[in-house]
């Protein structure tokens, strides 16, 4: 049996499939993905993409935690208004906080701060991905009729030449 905490923890992060996307519910995108669904996305692509010379289960770790802290925080995009460093300082907070009922607490921690720091090869391959996932979403709403020109746009700015031209026509 699990500790009521460590049962309590695992049903709050669970809440990530229902919390949806908030940049595509603020374009106006009736029923998004979810968190959970895009972290799955970006897990997927680590799985398929991940380059030689990178530790492939250290990066599927890194994004399967990548936004863990959105469970207490939400989705908080540019447009709310939350300042870079008010919006890491809470987001690190929170996921300090949802780890601390496990054993590998610290371990769990230093992978969301590869993510968030970019510190290594495999963190800011996982970031990397996080705006891929983006902008093949936006190519799978565009097929749809929704207008993703904004979100195209920012997800090609963000990554290198090789992996932006995968979300070309």
């Amino acid at each position: 049996m699990l500790p009521p905490t460590l049962a309590a923890t695992l049903l709050e992060t669970l809440a990530l499939k229902d919390l949806a996307r908030a940049g595509w519910l603020r374009a106006g995108k009736a029923q998004p993905e979810s968190v959970a669904a895009h972290s799955w996305g970006v897990a997927w692509l680590v799985l398929a993409l991940c380059p030689e010379g990178l530790d492939r289960g250290r990066a599927l770790a890194i994004a399967v935690v990548h936004d863990l802290a959105e469970t207490r925080v939400g989705d908080l995009t540019p447009y709310d208004g939350v300042p870079a460093e008010e919006k890491r300082r809470r987001e690190l907070e929170a996921f300090t906080a949802l780890v601390a009922p496990f054993d590998h607490a610290r371990e769990l921690l230093a992978l969301f701060l590869e993510y968030e720091e970019g510190s290594t090869k495999e963190g800011r391959f996982v970031k990397a991905c996080d705006k891929l996932d983006l902008g093949l979403q936006a190519r799978r709403y565009a097929a749809e009729g929704f207008e993703t020109t904004e979100f195209l746009c920012s997800a090609k700015r963000a990554l290198d030449a090789e992996l932006a031209a995968l979300l070309d026509p």
